[in-house]
């Protein structure tokens, strides 16, 4: 169930003395990256602000993350769980999650192949407008749209040709090398692999 401010009063409060657990995802990239408590109040702040906000049992208060580190979680949507006894938040995270300056509480804990591909979009986001010769990103960016483009086209016809052959190795390489100068094109366009999935999400209804 998606949570509102008209219908939060269906979550079962009592069942767990006015505090439910609440775990926060990055939205985009499905990164668990922390978890918490919330009860009525922290709840209501969360959905009225828009910063997700948690009961804090150790200093017995609201507490609205990012308040004291500016490294806030700006709230996407929050679902309860099918019992109504949990909470799953989706986030956009501004900064680490972690007190540790880590990005999730988790840091220990292995990475999904679809998280690394948005960790891997964000780190080329990262490298617009640094020194072109401090990284093969920056030095896309500097020579333009036009050049990383054709870097696209040229990678395109080599991950065909390598599938053509049937070389299973060259073709993992090349597609690898397709994704990567495609994500650089996405960056460099003002878009992201969000607004492509977002095309696909709207085709598959």
């Amino acid at each position: 169930m998606i949570i509102t401010t008209e219908n939060s009063a269906q979550i079962a409060w009592q069942k767990m003395d006015n505090l439910v657990p609440a775990i926060v995802q990055d939205a985009v990239s499905g990164k668990v990256l922390m978890q918490g408590y919330m009860d009525q109040a922290a709840l209501a702040h969360t959905l009225e602000t828009g910063h997700v906000t948690f009961f804090s049992r150790s200093k017995q208060r609201l507490w609205t993350k990012g308040e004291s580190s500016g490294n806030t979680l700006n709230l996407v949507q929050v679902e309860a769980d099918c019992d109504n006894d949990s909470l799953l938040v989706l986030a956009h995270p501004v900064g680490p999650t972690c007190h540790t300056g880590e990005t999730a509480c988790w840091f220990d804990n292995a990475q999904s192949d679809y998280t690394f591909i948005a960790d891997l979009e964000q780190l080329i986001a990262s490298r617009k407008g640094a020194d072109p010769s401090s990284s093969y990103t920056a030095s896309l960016y500097n020579k333009g749209i036009k050049r990383i483009a054709q870097k696209v086209g040229e990678e395109g016809v080599e991950t065909a040709l390598a599938a053509t052959v049937a070389d299973l190795d060259e073709l993992k390489n090349e597609s690898a090398d397709l994704l990567y100068h495609l994500l650089v094109l996405l960056q460099a366009s003002g878009l992201s692999m969000q607004d492509v999935v977002g095309v696909l999400r709207q085709r598959h209804k």
